[in-house]
């Protein structure tokens, strides 16, 4: 599988997501001509090689013949998309990008996703650095995109409404549940196209995937830094073990004055809110009192969820959660025949390519229950079934 990893050291805009692409192999004349497909004129693309702190990338330009003060909605952009020659890929996954901020922005401004007046990213130049960026995602063939954790910056800025705090209220929410940490920049290191398009198009945050790499690009940003370069680098090549890696949040708090009876109570409610998995351990804890140490893992859009039921359901006054990065194998469920009728198993491609079928133990439980059999003895059969790599 071919991917992708940004590592995103001074933040992330859209015009140097597509000069890191470029950087790293994009022929521009193929993404120039993809472009013509928008049937617009009045701007130009242009790549320029420029260095920051002595290390060179490509700087992309959309320079505007005739100034774009047009302010958009949703439907507008659409049709924009939906008229053009563009490919299909690329004209679907752009207007998921304008959803996603569509809905961020209404939800900032207290009105319905069509209703939203697309200001600085409704101009032509961020519509450019949307397509161009998920064309040149299609043409260099990446499946799938990683991230680092995100630097965001303080201060203020202009903006359509007026002065507004860094990062943007519509950045800062489209990084909800995404890792950021504090630059140290009085600059606004993360742009609401830049935000926009690693959320929609990033499946993990976090540290780099095992990976063999083949290319490397850098993006360079207008901007000149103190303390960094201003550069977005790219690294691309393919999946060493070919497994499913994801970011998952890790939630854990040490409890020692709640009844173990809520306990599983606690659990049921976690696993219902989307948990995917919850452990507890027996710790000692100080006064030399015996304790448990709950821990609970998920995906990271529902860490808020998950911690105010650990809030609610439990006498923690406090919880500790981090970001991790995880291998995960590639499944599916699977129907098959049985002695007692159809029944369901999760079918699991190993690391070398052997397909190996595992039981469920509600589905055991329920086919044991319903025939008046052994647990074990379904569990057993289940078991047995072939593994064949062709299957």
């Amino acid at each position: 599988m071919k991917i992708a990893y940004l590592d995103c050291f001074s933040g992330i805009s859209g015009d140097m997501f597509v000069g890191s692409l470029l950087d790293a192999g994009l022929p521009f004349e193929k993404l120039e001509k993809i472009l013509t497909g928008l049937k617009i004129s009045g701007y130009k693309i242009s790549a320029t090689k420029e260095g920051r702190n002595n290390i060179f990338g490509t700087r992309f330009l959309v320079s505007l013949q005739e100034e774009d003060q047009k302010v958009r909605h949703l439907d507008d952009i659409k049709e924009i998309l939906k008229d053009s020659d563009l490919p299909l890929p690329v004209i679907e996954g752009s207007i998921q990008v304008f959803e996603k901020l569509a809905i961020i922005e209404g939800e900032i401004h207290h009105i319905s996703p069509n209703e939203v007046h697309f200001h600085e990213v409704g101009a032509f130049d961020s519509i450019v650095d949307i397509v161009a960026t998920v064309a040149g995602i299609n043409l260099l063939g990446i499946e799938k995109l990683f991230a680092s954790r995100i630097p965001v910056g303080t201060g203020m800025i202009a903006s359509a409404h007026g002065k507004i705090p860094v990062p943007s209220p519509a950045t800062i929410a489209l990084l909800r549940s995404i890792p950021i940490y504090h630059s140290g920049q009085d600059v606004e290191m993360v742009t609401p196209t830049g935000a926009v398009l690693i959320t929609s198009l990033c499946s993990s945050f976090g540290p780099m995937p095992q990976m063999i790499v083949d290319s490397i690009g850098y993006g360079v940003g207008s901007r000149t830094l103190v303390d960094r370069p201003n550069l977005l680098r790219i690294l691309i090549g393919s999946d060493i073990d070919k497994d499913r890696s994801e970011t998952v949040v890790v939630l854990e708090s040490n409890l020692d004055d709640m009844n173990p009876e809520l306990l599983g109570y606690l659990m049921d409610s976690l696993f219902d809110a989307g948990a995917k998995d919850v452990s507890f351990s027996p710790i000692q804890m100080k006064k030399n009192r015996p304790g448990t140490q709950l821990q609970v893992i998920g995906q990271p859009e529902d860490r808020e969820r998950l911690t105010a039921i650990i809030f609610r359901e439990s006498t923690t006054l406090g919880i500790r959660y981090r970001f991790s990065q995880r291998a995960v194998l590639k499944r599916e469920g699977l129907v098959v025949d049985s002695p007692w009728g159809k029944m369901s198993l999760t079918k699991v491609i190993n690391q070398d390519g052997r397909t190996v079928l595992m039981p469920e133990y509600e589905e055991c439980r329920r086919v044991a229950q319903e025939n008046n059999l052994a647990l074990r003895d379904v569990y057993a059969w289940a078991s047995g079934l072939s593994t064949d790599p062709s299957s």
